[in-house]
């Protein structure tokens, strides 16, 4: 465990900060990350940039690290030339990097319990085709849960202090990641992508919440790489329905166009409504695509004042 206080005692007395975008972080650093493996890429090419952007997070107030294999799977490894047991390396690698992210932060000064989240992303993310935002990719729960399970598997061994179940589009594949995460020893928070108040592939947020309701592991639930808009009706719906903490990590506004592979429109992420999230029962608190160390820096500063 990287904090002498699991994530799940910390939520219970209050608020978290999660950190924000890992890619444009990146990207912002001089990275050039238009491949298929997307910033899990430069686990093989560049691990220290990517500990470098955990830290820029921890120092701007993160308390939550969310590695870098969000769309690291054997699957898109094995179409970069890249066989299993190296996949497991980076995949393993990808939370060391963020253990030691907060070793360099606590040789800069960082006192505060700081965690790590081994990002686990949906089906689509392998598929780099967009999918991930509108999930029904036809196949059965137990086919997603197969896909889904050796990699939790290697994450889990990586003992990261949370397994970050996130961006998922469709609660079918909801179902199925819980499933895969039974056993493993690790907690999970389940976050779902969202339009207005259902799933991006339709189903209503409240039978999508209800599934992680009685799922022991699960620490909170909640919603990320949505609109700001959307978080606040989602936030009251995932802590009615669970009565669990709410994780929440809204994209800056901007939209993706995942043919041209490029962000369009304005910007509209305003840390000020923190407060409202907060207020709703958010629990843990950032930002997901284009939401960077100042904002994050920002939520930690709202949060801070709020305790």
């Amino acid at each position: 465990m990287t904090s002498t206080i699991t994530l799940a005692e910390a939520l219970a007395a209050g608020t978290v900060a999660l950190d924000g975008g890992m890619s444009n972080q990146l990207e912002a650093a001089g990275h050039d990350l238009s491949d298929e493996l997307w910033s899990a890429r430069l686990l093989a090419e560049r691990p220290e940039a990517i500990t470098e952007a955990h830290l820029a997070y921890f120092e701007a107030g993160a308390d939550v690290a969310i590695t870098s294999s969000y769309q690291a799977t054997f699957e898109g490894f094995a179409r970069r030339g890249i066989e299993q047991g190296r996949a497991a390396e980076l995949l393993a690698l990808s939370v060391e990097l963020a253990r030691e992210a907060v070793r360099q932060a606590r040789g800069r000064g960082v006192a505060r319990p700081l965690w790590v989240a081994a990002s686990v992303g949906p089906y689509g993310a392998m598929l780099a085709d967009g999918s991930e935002y509108r999930g029904r990719y036809g196949l059965s729960v137990d086919e997603l849960e197969r896909f889904h399970r050796p990699r939790l598997e290697v994450l889990a061994g990586a003992r990261p202090d949370v397994l970050a179940l996130e961006t998922v589009p469709d609660a079918d594949e909801a179902e199925a990641l819980l499933r895969a995460v039974r056993g493993l020893g690790v907690p999970a928070w389940l976050s779902y992508s969202v339009a207005g108040d259902r799933t991006r592939a339709g189903q209503p947020l409240e039978k999508a919440f209800a599934l992680a309701a009685d799922a022991d592991e699960v620490i909170a639930v909640g919603v990320n790489c949505c609109a700001p808009e959307d978080v606040e009706g989602a936030v009251e719906t995932a802590a009615r329905v669970t009565g669990k903490p709410v994780v929440v990590y809204p994209n800056s506004g901007e939209a993706w166009d995942a043919q041209a592979r490029s962000w369009s429109g304005e910007a509209g992420f305003d840390a000020e409504q923190v407060e409202a999230w907060r207020a709703s029962g958010a629990r843990l608190i950032g930002g997901c695509c284009r939401v960077g160390p100042e904002a994050i820096g920002s939520i930690a500063r709202t949060l801070s004042a709020a305790r």
